[in-house]
């Protein structure tokens, strides 16, 4: 789309649309794998993309296949502890082809001339959407069920990706460390996607003891709740920590007080989270006792998406960090409504039936919501540099 209307008004300010001209991608990848590896590997299958098919189209089917396996997921596994065999190597297939689309789409770019910041803020944005129906996906895996620990990884991945978003509004670059989630951690999610389609989702529930010798704490707990917990100590000891110590040097080197500024920031994530964990661990709230975790997540999914693309928009139009959506607000409600039967002894407010239509209500206004903003933004920046999101303007032959 090339016009305005009443349809698509104008919704970036002009000096907002102004540094979309200063834009200049800037990343740092350490990790071996994609050096040694990888690298070879996607500029083998960037050749197999047609001239015509546009770099944000790529990222888009990449997304879908990730969408088409949560379907798949919810239909055969609706418990999210077991199913038939092949949907896990539908997983592994369809992580895999994400992860390939979401690391050619620049090269594609590039190929093609195309490169816009546009490009940047669209691949964020399917990434950040991506968080939720990947976690859906490797708990259905491990066979974690509608439990609580399925809401921990699913956190652990969105706090994640927002710290490394907010790092990057602060640094400018993009860092990926020698050991990523987007590379390694690929590789070892299809790995036990590939796993639970040979021997069964029911591995993941045997002993740690039996496979390794560990202190007898830790003999019986499961590899599931073993690999979940291991994400935890890698988050707290090594991604959380690399993040916040760029960020202290950002600040540092631009003059922000960096406590009050991380204090201020982080106030979306830290309000996300607990609504989310105080809703679903209410002892009034039936998400996980009658599995409609899977689409809690994806309705919270969407909220999480317009969170963190608000902050790569604002990177990317040097704007202020943006500090609240509306998308929080039926969360919120819902946390506070699970949870005032027990802070005031009233009788319950949900009941399951009352609280499945919330959560299809919440669904179908954080949807439309997130597809309304992301039809504004990227309207404005398509008006403003002259482009096309999906697709590749033709060029006129000039004599």
């Amino acid at each position: 789309m090339t016009g305005s209307s009443y349809l698509y008004p104008e919704f970036l300010t002009k000096d907002q649309l102004a540094n979309l001209k200063l834009y200049k991608y800037a990343a740092i990848d350490r990790s071996l794998t994609t050096k040694y590896v990888l690298k070879h590997y996607w500029n083998w299958v960037i050749e197999l993309f047609p001239m015509w098919m546009a770099p944000n189209l790529i990222t888009l089917t990449g997304l879908m296949f990730m969408m088409f396996n949560v379907g798949v997921a919810m239909v055969y596994s609706p418990d999210m502890v077991d199913g038939p065999r092949w949907i896990y190597f539908s997983f592994a297939a369809g992580l895999w082809l994400y992860s390939t689309f979401d690391n050619v789409d620049g090269k594609q770019a590039r190929r093609t001339g195309t490169s816009s910041p546009l490009g940047e803020l669209f691949d964020h944005g399917c990434d950040a959407l991506n968080c939720s129906f990947a976690a859906i996906l490797q708990a259905t895996a491990v066979g974690l069920g509608n439990s609580m620990t399925s809401v921990v990884l699913y956190g652990l991945a969105m706090l994640g990706f927002y710290l490394s978003t907010a790092e990057e509004y602060h640094t400018g670059i993009l860092y990926l460390g020698y050991v990523n989630a987007p590379t390694e951690g690929v590789i070892i999610s299809c790995l036990v996607f590939i796993l639970s389609g040979i021997y069964g989702p029911g591995l993941w529930q045997n002993a740690l003891g039996d496979y390794v010798r560990v202190p007898a704490a830790l003999a019986n707990v499961t590899l599931a709740n073993a690999l979940v917990g291991w994400l935890v100590l890698m988050f707290l000891f090594t991604h959380a920590p690399v993040c916040f110590y760029a960020m202290y040097k950002a600040c540092r080197k631009n003059e922000k007080p960096f406590l009050q500024t991380m204090i201020i920031e982080n106030m979306p994530i830290a309000l996300y989270i607990s609504a989310l964990f105080a809703w679903v661990s209410s002892p009034y709230s039936y998400i996980l006792s009658h599995h409609h975790y899977a689409l809690f997540a994806i309705t919270t999914g969407f909220v999480f998406g317009r969170m963190a693309s608000k902050i790569i928009l604002a990177h990317l139009t040097k704007s202020r960090f943006p500090r609240f959506t509306i998308q929080l607000v039926p969360l919120v409600a819902g946390a506070v409504i699970a949870n005032l039967p027990r802070v005031f002894n009233i009788s319950p407010i949900f009941t399951p039936a009352s609280e499945f239509k919330y959560i299809c209500a919440f669904f179908a206004f954080a949807l439309i919501a997130y597809l309304r903003w992301a039809s504004l933004v990227i309207n404005s920046f398509c008006n403003y540099l002259g482009i096309h999101c999906l697709t590749i303007p033709k060029r006129t032959k000039t004599l």
